[in-house]
């Protein structure tokens, strides 16, 4: 599968544009599953932007609340809001599928029902998209927040940035990291209907969604404004807790998912494979490593870094990280924590987290 749109040949960086020949159509897939109390802030966000026409769909995946008839009060009030109930409960990946099948937008979002667009979010989204047919992912800074209120956004867009779709997605393969949340990105739908809706992945999806378009369209940042609120609260997805070994595991069968299907035909895929393999294989090394820093509190989490290592690279045994861990681990008192060595591990570790953080926060990768 081939791209129709002439791509990119470099990255860019421009002064943001405000004209459009008509105004950009928006659908908002809005999946639900028992968040009554959130959804009609979700609605209403959606609701009130500027300069772009939005509808809503609202899939309500066999909710135990009162979700579907706060939706369907929704629905009643406003004309260009739908619903979609599921009469059983399906997952959230059936859940945003089912909506995005039937979305009629220029563009697609979609919307956590616990989350937020900000003001002005779509305009910014789609003016971008409009002036580069050939990017099929906006995105920009999402706003975390746990508080009642909802914090002040930025809404001056101050640069664009646009990457050639391979650019963006060698990147991503070669740090095996998610730089997405979701609720900031906007996608353009014929792109979709081209490379398919989202892969039937347990946590990660979204993660492995985001790499597809990219590996078939460009991929576009709005520098300067908040796109999105993303609501932390302890019945959020994004809030349940996964063990590294787990996280690495599941990263792992995104690009496995994403390298087996459409994303495979590309040229350098193998490469491109290849680069995500060892960035998960380094990642699990280093981290067990900081395991044996801290003292081997869970030594299981330990043996499980190891193993994954070994299971995505047999030949990462006898290697030079391998053997340095190895000699650690029988080394008189493995899990001791005191000794320069550690320590400075440890700074170096916190200051690598906080570069990238900084990164992120300014330009949407690291």
């Amino acid at each position: 599968m081939e791209n129709t749109v002439q791509s990119l040949d470099r990255r860019i960086r421009v002064k943001p544009r405000t004209a459009q020949a008509h105004t950009a159509t928006v659908t908002v897939v809005i999946p639900c599953y028992n968040y009554a109390n959130f959804l009609p802030y979700a609605v209403h966000s959606c609701l009130s932007q500027e300069e772009v026409e939005v509808d809503v769909i609202i899939v309500d995946d066999a909710s135990t609340d009162a979700s579907l008839s706060v939706a369907k009060d929704l629905a009643a009030t406003h004309p260009n809001v739908a619903v979609l109930a599921h009469e059983r409960n399906r997952g959230m990946v059936s859940t945003f599928n089912d909506g995005a099948r039937i979305a009629s937008g220029e563009f697609l979002v979609r919307l956590d029902a616990d989350d937020l667009l900000t003001p002005g979010s779509l305009a910014r989204a789609t003016q971008l998209a409009r002036a580069y047919p050939s990017v099929g992912l906006v995105y920009g800074h999402p706003i975390h927040f746990a508080t009642e209120s909802l914090p002040e956004p930025r809404r001056q867009a101050s640069a664009w940035t646009i990457w050639p779709g391979y650019d963006w997605l060698r990147g991503r393969c070669r740090s095996a990291q998610n730089v997405i949340t979701s609720p900031e990105v906007l996608m353009r739908r014929s792109v979709l209907e081209h490379i398919g809706y989202q892969a039937p992945l347990r946590h990660t999806p979204d993660m492995e969604l985001w790499l597809r378009i990219a590996a078939f369209a460009d991929i576009a940042y709005i520098h300067g404004a908040d796109q999105a609120w993303h609501r932390d609260h302890p019945n959020s997805m994004s809030a349940t807790e996964v063990d590294g070994s787990l996280d690495l595991g599941e990263r792992y069968e995104v690009f496995e998912t994403l390298f087996g299907g459409l994303a495979g035909e590309i040229p350098g895929a193998d490469e491109l494979f290849q680069d995500a393999r060892a960035a998960l294989v380094n990642e699990a090394l280093y981290t067990a490593g900081l395991e044996l820093d801290r003292g081997l509190p869970d030594p299981e989490l330990f043996t499980a870094y190891r193993a994954f290592a070994k299971d995505v690279d047999p030949g990462i045994e006898g290697s030079a990280a391998w053997e340095t861990l190895s000699r650690r681990v029988n080394s008189p008192a493995p899990g001791a924590t005191a000794g320069v060595l550690p320590f400075l591990r440890r700074v170096k570790g916190r200051i690598r987290t906080n570069v990238n953080w900084r990164k992120w926060h300014r330009n949407g990768v690291f």
